[in-house]
């Protein structure tokens, strides 16, 4: 059996765990409509936590006959859909099927085609490996300007490949990829503008991110110790819109809190230790650059 037979056989097992979500679905792939589509996609979001394309499935699970296997990365989505922990423990236990041929042989020439056809399916699936290996990339995330790294908590990463998005952790303002071709790196940061990079035979050694310099100014208010009080509300003036709003989400779930821009500027202009342990995680402005909305949580 090789992989794409396997393949076969998790195809058959997705529509029976359909089936026992939904049971008068009597089907098969052929007759798998829009919304039997659309009812896997949330069963799959709601039993792995993972999101799959309408058109991965047209093009994988839809058609009758498949000329190579889909990435190993779906089909792990796929097999933990079934009840496995992935495609390498579903791949095994038809492996495991396959050896009770071998254990209690009648003829020695049968133990000889057993053991040979195992060796090959072995191989098969070495290869399989090997080709689709996906050697893995560390890349630096820095302010455009200042080449510094960014601080890690500042920034989220989430990388995008055939609609599938998956969160990259940033570690000491890295961040590590084993993305093939197309797929796609969306950085963003309240105090940063989003980046997308495109990734391709030759990925960037280094992620420059753009400052906003009206978010930059207001995490300078927060977190420094600025005595001259009057140029700080100046400037507050300047970089917050009029129709501000800010939320605050309390510490251990109590709520949130609103304040309006001048509410807000009270905040700000005298420096305390509760100003120093609001965290931004989101900032929006509009179309003059002025920060509109804010939203704070307590650390």
């Amino acid at each position: 059996m090789n992989p794409l037979d396997v393949f076969y056989k998790l195809k058959n097992d997705v529509l029976l765990t359909y089936q026992k979500q939904y049971p008068y679905f009597e089907g098969n792939w052929k007759t798998f409509s829009s919304q039997d589509i659309q009812n896997l996609i949330d069963l799959i979001a709601v039993q792995v936590k993972q999101t799959v394309s309408e058109k991965w499935i047209y093009t994988h699970l839809k058609v009758e006959t498949n000329d190579k296997l889909p990435r190993k990365d779906m089909l792990d989505i796929l097999s933990q859909l079934v009840g496995y922990s992935g495609w390498d423990e579903y791949v095994f236990k038809w492996k495991q099927e396959v050896v009770p041929i071998v254990a209690q042989p009648k003829r020695n020439n049968k133990v000889v085609f057993s053991v040979g056809f195992i060796g090959l399916f072995l191989m098969g699936i070495f290869i399989y490996s090997y080709l689709n290996r996906e050697e893995v990339q560390t890349i630096p995330v820095k302010n455009a300007f200042t080449e510094e790294q960014i601080n890690s908590e500042e920034v989220k990463a989430v990388m995008i490949e055939n609609d599938v998005e998956t969160p990259i952790e940033i570690v000491d303002s890295k961040i590590q990829i084993t993305a093939k071709e197309s797929a796609k790196i969306v950085l963003k940061s309240p105090y940063y503008k989003d980046k997308t990079v495109v990734l391709g035979k030759e990925n960037p050694n280094e992620i420059n991110l753009q400052p906003d310099d009206y978010a930059m100014m207001l995490k300078g208010f927060m977190k420094s110790d600025i005595k001259d009080w009057e140029t700080r509300k100046e400037q507050l003036q300047k970089i917050l819109a009029d129709d501000l709003e800010v939320l605050v989400m309390l510490k251990n779930d109590l709520g949130i809190e609103y304040f309006n821009k001048q509410e807000f500027s009270e905040k700000l202009i005298v420096p305390s230790v509760a100003l120093k342990r609001m965290k931004v995680i989101d900032i929006q402005s509009n179309d003059k650059n002025e920060i509109k909305f804010i939203r704070i949580i307590q650390e």
